[in-house]
């Protein structure tokens, strides 16, 4: 199991080179290349022309230090409801898997178009997702590179609490991933998602089981906001959550997602930051290591 971390950890505030070279200094297996500004920045790196030619000689550089690219974060939302930029994103997630698939993902989360009101129109978001994900797949193949659906949640107007949203529950993941029915679509399980929704964790886990659950994002929260920080910051009983994987044999990778750990913290800090979360990453290996031998 590779003990992974996303890129964009410091918030864009350091390049991806500099990035990689920390996270492989601080002793990470792999890195989680962050491709959300794809459809945010016409100068970010990866809409040059030359994107190609980048993205080789990004995983040229981070082969000579020894650290792998597990898995990718295509832009979102992935859908805002109209034809036309709709289009536009859809082309940028197809970049972000060609791009992820040179760095070597094997990878790539997908967010479920959700820019409908899950509450008034969950069947047709259900029909919308599977002919998205579907869509995806001849990419899949052409690439090489998995698609993980991620679990979601939203804001109702008027709310003060998240509510319930595309694959939520674990039982609306698990139809969504048998309807598409397909080896090149699996699921990202987003723990943090999954506690805003006051959802058992583990049951989630054991629910979906290790054919449909092939990657995480692990985070913390206090079950009312979504954090984003590091584990035993906040709430979530991450003992239960590794017997859960051990007891499903999960074989994916762990994969932090806890970008807010990172805020408010100068620069100088940021290598004893890393450190600090690998460590724990190590620890909570460990205990699905050990789970698993029970």
């Amino acid at each position: 199991m590779l003990l992974s971390n996303l890129t964009q950890w410091y918030c864009n505030k350091i390049p991806e080179k500099e990035a990689i070279k920390m996270l492989a200094d601080t002793g990470f297996d792999a890195y989680d290349i962050s491709l959300f500004e794809l459809t945010r920045k016409e100068d970010y790196l990866f809409n040059s022309p030359d994107y190609v030619e980048i993205a080789k000689e990004l995983r040229e550089y981070a082969d000579s230090l020894g650290i792998v690219c597990n898995q990718s974060h295509a832009p979102f939302p992935s859908s805002v409801g109209e034809e036309a930029q709709d289009k536009k994103i859809f082309e940028k997630i197809v970049r972000a898997m060609e791009i992820a698939s040179i760095l070597g993902a094997k990878i790539i989360v997908v967010h479920p178009k959700q820019h409908l009101i899950h509450a008034e129109h969950p069947d047709e978001l259900f029909e919308i997702n599977v002919e998205f994900y579907k869509s995806l797949i001849p990419y899949c193949e052409k690439f090489g590179i998995k698609v993980a659906c991620e679990n979601m949640w939203q804001w109702y107007n008027g709310n003060k609490v998240p509510s319930d949203s595309t694959c939520s529950r674990a039982w609306e993941f698990n139809k969504y991933l048998d309807a598409i029915d397909s080896e090149w679509i699996v699921g990202c399980l987003d723990i943090g998602h999954v506690s805003l929704m006051n959802a058992d964790i583990p049951d989630f886990i054991r629910q979906m089981g290790n054919k449909r659950l092939q990657a995480l994002h692990v985070h913390d929260t206090d079950y009312k906001a979504d954090k984003h920080t590091a584990p035993f910051m906040e709430k979530i009983d991450f003992e239960a959550i590794c017997k859960a994987l051990a007891e499903i044999d999960y074989q994916g990778d762990f994969t932090f997602e806890t970008d807010a750990f990172y805020k408010g913290k100068p620069k100088e800090l940021l290598f004893a930051t890393n450190k600090y979360l690998c460590e724990i990453g190590r620890y909570l290996i460990s205990r699905i290591e050990e789970a698993k031998k029970q």
